[in-house]
């Protein structure tokens, strides 16, 4: 008997032919004979074909899949920019032919694309263009940043930054009175690291019309002396009272912001996003949708993608999006995937607005700030569930984050069991019962393991030494609890760094220590490489195409500097030789 497979459509859809005698092989044979030479060339190629043939095949390699199934290989098969075959070199040698590019990684490590669960895509990307103060350490450098970017800007034009984290120079928050003498005929706005605070100078406090006798909005606070005159902090939703003034960023500065943004992506390694968009308290809800109209769009049909998107909308636009799922579907195409709805329950630590069950230690009448009321919250997250959408939600106060895993479960109760993948963005700073109950309720844990880097510190002296010590960045406890981690950067608020992510969660020793704060919460590789795979794609309903390198999906990998897990265990560092979407080089 003789058993020829072949495929004449998708792979995975081979059909057999059986010959079951030698008289049938006989026949074929003369009918062969008696065929035109193109069809017996058609016929013999027929015959002789075993397996599809790949267009890139990976050997030599350390591949970590993040599949259960076969966790390691060493070799890996690529076709139309999925994942074909994955095993030792000799399962898929047979699948080697003329066309098939060979790529001998002479034993380094390979690891699936990382998706950034959490990042700002177009924000970070205009940020790369403007004044950048992230790791700034003095006052005086705070200043000359100012001070150069004045050079370049005409008279009367807005400058516009940020990355400040005042923790790095002491504490002392700063004033419109920094930058006034040096920018008497521009307005200036500067952004906290975290977003839910920002510096405006004294012309730009004037443009806005904010004044001593401006009244705090809900949710927001104009920081003022004694005197009643704003300092020119503004936080969370008073930003809104500035940032009307400032004009709209251009469609050309936006694409090309998505540009630098998908350029450093790939850069760290970063094949997917989750983009919560330019949304934050005081900001328009109009942003996520003209970005999505204005860039996304275009830069699909245009075919100038270089990353995979999935795209989380204001929760206040809820029925925008589940109108346009029902039109399009939740797969726009290969690169653009439509998520669910984002909303803010609280500030940020570093701002003092982050929302706590006990007051700020450096502010004793201060709990912090809950950005929206909880009726229309719950009211506007049961709508969005009733269709089916997916639900993120910011909550860094041990509070805040409480006070939503209570609304989520009313939702559930309400409106019944179902596959929601619900999820808490941060979840900073949790009560000591409260890891257990993401992990009863299901509710995705969406943490960026960067941000206890800045906040060791400031978190002690915020919160007191005990309160910062048992509620801190609860990795650990979340998966012990059977929570589900998904990790991202928050991008530009830190950068866009899996590997440093990675590090930061197995180590977690902040600069200038010498031992790892909270060591009990500390993960292992396996689990980091999991929360930047396999189940940051599940967090986002994308498990099916993404997080894996496993037969049938789309074939994003990361080539890694290092030949050897151990080193990375040991040492948590490692770098970035190349990045691949769909089976494409995209960087370098």
């Amino acid at each position: 008997m003789w058993v020829i497979s072949f495929e004449p459509g998708e792979p995975g859809t081979a059909i057999p032919i059986v010959l079951h005698h030698c008289s049938v092989y006989r026949g074929l044979l003369s009918v062969y004979r008696g065929l035109p030479v193109r069809q017996k060339t058609d016929l013999k190629e027929l015959l002789s074909w075993r397996s599809p043939m790949a267009d890139l095949v990976v050997k030599n390699a350390k591949i970590y899949t993040s599949d259960e199934s076969l966790p390691f290989a060493d070799s890996m098969a690529v076709r139309s920019g999925r994942v074909l075959r994955v095993g030792n070199y000799s399962s898929i040698k047979d699948m080697v032919g003329d066309g098939t590019k060979e790529l001998d990684l002479m034993g380094k490590i390979v690891v699936p694309g990382f998706i950034d669960s959490h990042v700002h895509l177009i924000s970070g990307g205009l940020q790369m263009a403007r004044v950048e103060l992230r790791g700034v350490s003095q006052k005086d450098k705070f200043v000359r940043r100012v001070k150069e970017a004045v050079r370049n800007t005409n008279q009367g034009s807005w400058i516009l930054g940020g990355g400040w984290n005042n923790d790095l120079w002491g504490g002392e928050l700063p004033m419109a009175s920094w930058v006034d003498d040096i920018t008497p005929y521009n307005p200036v706005w500067l952004s906290r690291m975290d977003g839910h605070m920002g510096l405006a100078n004294s012309v730009a406090l004037k443009l806005a019309g904010i004044t001593t006798s401006s009244e705090d909005p809900n949710g927001g606070t104009i920081v003022r002396f004694t005197s009643g005159e704003p300092t020119g902090l503004l936080i969370d939703s008073a930003m809104k009272l500035l940032l009307l003034s400032i004009p709209e960023v251009s469609v050309e500065e936006r694409r090309e912001a998505l540009s630098r943004a998908s350029n450093h992506a790939l850069m760290r390694g970063v094949t997917t996003v989750v983009d919560v968009g330019r949304y934050f308290p005081g900001a328009s809800v109009k942003h996520s949708w003209e970005d999505f109209s204005d860039v996304y769009k275009w830069a699909d049909s245009s075919g100038k993608m270089m990353i995979r998107v999935c795209l989380f909308f204001p929760l206040e636009t809820w029925l925008q999006l589940h109108n346009l799922i029902t039109k399009v579907g939740r797969t726009m195409s290969q690169w653009i995937y439509l998520g669910g709805v984002k909303a803010f329950a609280d500030g940020s630590l570093g701002s003092n607005s982050a929302l706590f069950y006990e007051p700020y230690a450096d502010e004793p009448h201060n709990y912090g700030l809950q950005v929206i009321d909880n009726e229309s919250l719950l009211n506007l997250t049961l709508a969005s569930d009733r269709v089916g959408l997916q639900v993120a939600i910011h909550a860094i106060g041990d509070r805040a984050n409480d006070l939503i895993l209570d609304m989520y479960e009313s939702v559930f109760s309400t409106n019944g069991v179902r596959d929601r993948r619900f999820r808490i963005e941060h979840a900073q700073h949790l009560a000591p019962e409260t890891p257990a109950r993401f992990g009863k309720l299901g509710i995705v844990a969406s943490v960026q393991p960067e941000h206890l880097l800045d906040d060791a510190e400031s978190a002690t002296k915020k919160l007191g030494i005990d309160r910062a010590q048992k509620g801190s960045y609860l990795f650990r406890s979340l998966l012990a609890s059977n929570g589900q981690l998904a990790f991202g950067s928050d991008w530009p608020v830190a950068d866009i760094n899996p590997l440093g992510g990675i590090k930061t969660a197995m180590k977690r020793i902040p600069p200038g220590w010498d031992i790892a704060w909270i060591p009990s919460e500390t993960l292992s590789l396996n689990d980091t490489l999991k929360a930047f795979t396999l189940s940051a794609a599940r967090a986002c309903f994308l498990d099916s195409d993404l997080g894996s390198l496993s037969p049938g999906k789309l074939a994003d990998f990361v080539i890694l500097s290092r030949d050897s897990w151990d080193d990375v265990v040991v040492e948590g560092s490692a770098s970035i030789e190349a990045t691949y979407v769909g089976g494409v080089q995209a960087y370098p």
